[in-house]
Order: structure tokens, then C-alpha cells, then sequence
């Protein structure tokens, strides 16, 4: 039984899609930054209570706790697929059990809320932080047929990857900086969007917000990445960092 166990166990894991880890570790704190810096006096106390269970935690360091504990269990809690000719998020077609992104985000917001246990509710701020994060990268909330990217083929700087490992990894790192000069960076260039950022519709619409950005023209570049690409979804990958950051305090704040 246990060796059966273990061949299900095994199969369940090839069967999955290929690992999505949005923004890598600095994109993701980067935004827990820029959260951290506008909770409210009242978020500020709550969220440090439950940090204090684990003496040394701060929002920027359990930013991508998420992906370090990633399992068979969890892996579908980070993502959604859309069909290619719709963005407009149907939770009985994109979601149907529960095992997606946008419901996971509802269901660690409204933990949060509850009165369970400061312990059940810090696993539900460490999902919360980094989940928010997750549907900001656009192909988080992608196609279904080529795996948010993942089948799709690119060269870029004479390396072979594939798409959403161009977005998790080279988007970020050509900024060249750390978590806090990132998110001083992203804050300062797209100063004039933070007006504009809301909750309004939460996950869902941020989802559809992710897939319009992957289904505008464009958006898959010829197989090898130009210059040109990155000047023109470098803005982008800013705006929804800083749109990730903002709605996490957002939801923070929320608190009482």
C-alpha cells in the first residue's frame, strides 16, 4: 500500500502543471514592501500580533513562504486559466472546486476576518501575501492550453526558457535592485496610477485585469525577446507590482 502511496503521489506531481513562481523572491517582497509601508496604525498592530508568533517575521520576509511550501496539496492555489476567448472570470468554468488564486485569496481574506486562531490566521497572511502577488503577474491568470506561458518557447540574452519563466525571473531582475530599492523604484516611476488602484471587484476583477494585459497584442513576443519588448512591458510589470502592493494594504487595512 505505502509503495502505491507513493506511485500516486509521484504521477499526481507529473500531472501537474510546470511550477509557476511569480516575481521570484525580490518581486514578491518588493510588494510586501510596498504593502508594509501603507497598512494602517490599526492593520499595523493586527498584522504584527500575528507575525510575532514566529519572532523575526515581517510581511517582506514571509512574502514567499507560499512557494517554499509548496505541494500536491497547494500548487493549483496560485493560478487561474482563462479560455483564450474570454477574461471574464466564471467561477463554475475557471474555478470550479475552489482551487484557484482567486478563491484562495477570498477564502485567506475571510480568515482573516474570522475568529479562528491567531495561528490559523497567520497561514492565512502568508498565503494572503503572496497569493495577491501571484494574480498580479499577468500569466497567472493566463491560458489554459499552454500552461500561463509555461509551453511557451522564447530566447532571451542567448538562453532558452519559456515565457512565464522570463516573467518570474528576467522581468524583475533587469531592475537590478533589491526588495526595498524595488519597491522605492516601482512606487516612484508609476506615482500617478496609486490614485487609481482599487478594490473594487477583488480577485476576480484582478484576475481579468492579468488576463487583458496577457491577451493584449503583443503580449507574446516573437520567440526571441527584444529590446523593445522590455521597454514596453517593463511599465507594466511596475504597474501590476505596484497594484499587487497597494490592494494587499488595501485589504490589510480592512482589519479590526
Amino acid at each position: 500500500m505505502k509503495t502505491l502511496a507513493k506511485l500516486v503521489t509521484f504521477f499526481t506531481v507529473l500531472a501537474a502543471p510546470p511550477a509557476a513562481f511569480s516575481w521570484d523572491v525580490t518581486g514578491h517582497q518588493a510588494i510586501a514592501q510596498i504593502a508594509q509601508s501603507r497598512l494602517s496604525p490599526q492593520a499595523t498592530v493586527i498584522v504584527t500580533r500575528l507575525l510575532a508568533q514566529e519572532p523575526g517575521s515581517t510581511l517582506v520576509n514571509i512574502a514567499s513562504w507560499a512557494d517554499e511550501h509548496r505541494d500536491s496539496t497547494n500548487t493549483r492555489w496560485h493560478y487561474v486559466n482563462f479560455p483564450r476567448d474570454s477574461c471574464h472570470y466564471v467561477a463554475e468554468r475557471d474555478c470550479p472546486d475552489g482551487e484557484c488564486v482567486v478563491a484562495k485569496i477570498e477564502t485567506m481574506n475571510a480568515t482573516l476576518h474570522s475568529g479562528a486562531s491567531d495561528a490559523t490566521k497567520l497561514a492565512a497572511l502568508k498565503f494572503l501575501v503572496h497569493l495577491v502577488g501571484d494574480i498580479h503577474q499577468p500569466l497567472h491568470a493566463g491560458y489554459g492550453d499552454d500552461r500561463g506561458g509555461n509551453l511557451y518557447q522564447i530566447h532571451y540574452l542567448d538562453a532558452g526558457k519559456n515565457l512565464h519563466a522570463f516573467w518570474d525571473t528576467d522581468m524583475v531582475e533587469q531592475f537590478h535592485r533589491n526588495p526595498q530599492q524595488l519597491a522605492s523604484l516601482v512606487a516612484a516611476e508609476q506615482a500617478s496610477a496609486i490614485e487609481s488602484i482599487h478594490l473594487d471587484g477583488g480577485a476576480a476583477a484582478w484576475a481579468e485585469q492579468s488576463c487583458n494585459i496577457v491577451a493584449a497584442p503583443g503580449f507574446y513576443p516573437p520567440h526571441q525577446v527584444s529590446a523593445n519588448y522590455l521597454q514596453i512591458y517593463a511599465p507594466v510589470a511596475q504597474l501590476q507590482m505596484l497594484r499587487a502592493g497597494v490592494r494587499l494594504a488595501d485589504l490589510l487595512n480592512t482589519l479590526h
